[in-house]
């Protein structure tokens, strides 16, 4: 069984070694320079990782794992670009190191060269990949529409909140484990249990991701601490806020969101006090918890031993437990 550091490595080898057409300049050298900016490298790593589990030889898989970071990777130089966030990784995004169409086609070509790794797999697997990745990154965009459209509602229930992050963010982790189970002829069931492990991991992920930017520490988030409340970002912390608050409460909450002239600091303080006050904070735990125990349960029914499961089981956990 390969280590994280050992498969982690496997993935930038495969990255550095990516060779793309040099010219137009314009076109290839923003999709070298985000997959440049490096990352956790989760994704690729979850795939190598599944498939370890029933393969010693991880070469044929290399490349499909990397077509899943280049479509990640693709997916947040849109992102940025909707978002109008200025960096990524302590960098400049996109664009603004270039510009919006910049942007938008030199993302949509990272899209083609996902696709051009996957033409690496043989024709026994990539039938069975082909359609999987498809799916996944249709619902991916999916999730990113409904992020979208909840931005002008104040209505959005907590069932909607997780099903949108099981699409924009969940189904992509789901995607990589089942695929390097499938390329290493698991048995089906085993791929399927390995899916929802992904997904019920990637919604926990999301829901820690909510908690830390409101109550994590700046010093190892790795980015400013109310970032989505400056901006008024649907989390699962203001839906279940606006959603359990009595009115009085909720004309306070509304009065910050709604605020033209207030510090960002302030409204940071004054929300953050609201969330600790009805205790949203810990709900948002509990169903941290929740999806977490239903990932390890997953987990648990895969057919392979033990000790082939606790590289897996491992990064999960270090997912779970980054400094709040």
């Amino acid at each position: 069984m390969r280590t994280f550091e050992e498969i982690l490595r496997l993935v930038d080898e495969q990255l550095r070694a990516l060779v793309l057409p040099e010219n137009p300049k314009g076109l290839y050298n923003p999709i070298e320079y985000i997959l440049s900016l490096g990352g956790k490298r989760i994704r690729p790593s979850l795939l190598l990782m599944s498939a370890n589990m029933y393969a010693d030889d991880l070469s044929p898989y290399v490349a499909p794992a990397t077509a899943f970071e280049i479509f990640h990777n693709f997916t947040l130089l849109h992102d940025d670009l909707m978002d109008k966030a200025d960096q990524r990784r302590g960098q400049s995004t996109v664009h603004k190191k270039w510009n919006d169409n910049t942007a938008i086609l030199s993302g949509d070509v990272m899209l083609v060269v996902a696709y051009q790794q996957l033409a690496h797999i043989d024709p026994t697997h990539l039938s069975k990949i082909l359609p999987l990745f498809s799916k996944m990154a249709a619902e991916v965009c999916e999730g990113q529409q409904y992020d979208m459209d909840f931005e002008t509602r104040a209505d959005v229930s907590q069932a909607e909140y997780l099903e949108m992050i099981r699409l924009k963010t969940a189904v992509l982790l789901g995607a990589c484990l089942k695929a390097g189970a499938l390329l290493a002829d698991a048995p089906q069931e085993d791929a399927d249990y390995l899916y929802d492990f992904g997904v019920s991991l990637g919604i926990a992920f999301q829901l820690m991701d909510d908690l830390l930017d409101v109550y994590g520490d700046p010093t190892t988030f790795g980015k400013k601490i109310g970032g989505d409340i400056v901006c008024n970002k649907k989390t699962f912390l203001l839906i279940n806020a606006r959603n359990s608050l009595s009115e009085e409460i909720r004309k306070e909450l509304d009065s910050w969101m709604n605020c033209q002239t207030c510090k960002p600091e302030e409204k940071i303080a004054a929300v953050t006090t609201l969330y600790s006050q009805i205790g949203v904070k810990n709900l948002c735990e509990e169903y941290m918890q929740i999806y977490f125990e239903r990932a390890l349960a997953s987990l648990a029914k895969v057919k392979v031993d033990d000790i082939r499961k606790k590289a897996l089981r491992g990064v999960a956990e270090n997912l779970m437990s980054r400094n709040k």
